[in-house]
């Protein structure tokens, strides 16, 4: 009985004492997180994924004039090549085509390859995807970028 009464003692004088904790934080008092500026580990970089040339590469698909394109109208026009490029070709041949030029591909469900970059504050993605039993392929290209000015 001794015990439990100073159990219950010790664990009033705690909450008592730590029960304002929270108005702290909601009153901009002390943080309960930890604070570890400069501790995250720097993202993988992707093997292979070098910026693609502006015009046609080596693996012969043009990329044309990217850093000032408007996505808009530059998806599109990629995705008309791709089709028209490798029209009637097989996923292996697809997949060593665009390897030649830069993609990094995986073959799982579907072959997926992609080039993905960043250059000055933006973030460039092309993409083709092939799903199994379709004939052509969905080809595409994203532009992401921080802040107002490109």
């Amino acid at each position: 009985m001794r015990v439990m009464a100073i159990a219950l003692v010790a664990l009033l004088g705690a909450c008592a004492s730590g029960g304002s904790g929270g108005a702290d934080v909601a009153s901009g008092g002390p943080s309960p997180f930890p604070v570890q500026r400069g501790t995250a580990e720097r993202p993988p970089s992707a093997p292979g994924q070098t910026t693609p040339p502006e015009g046609v590469a080596s693996g012969g698909i043009d990329f044309g004039r990217w850093k000032s394109a408007d996505p808009a109208a530059y998806a599109p026009a990629f995705q008309a090549q791709i089709r028209q490029r490798f029209a009637g070709q097989n996923t292996a041949q697809l997949r060593a085509s665009l390897e030649a030029n830069g993609f990094a591909c995986e073959d799982e469900r579907r072959l997926d390859c992609r080039i993905e970059i960043m250059e000055r504050q933006c973030a460039f993605d092309w993409y083709v995807v092939l799903e199994r039993g379709e004939r052509e392929p969905v080809a595409g290209f994203e532009q992401m970028c921080l802040g107002a000015n490109r």
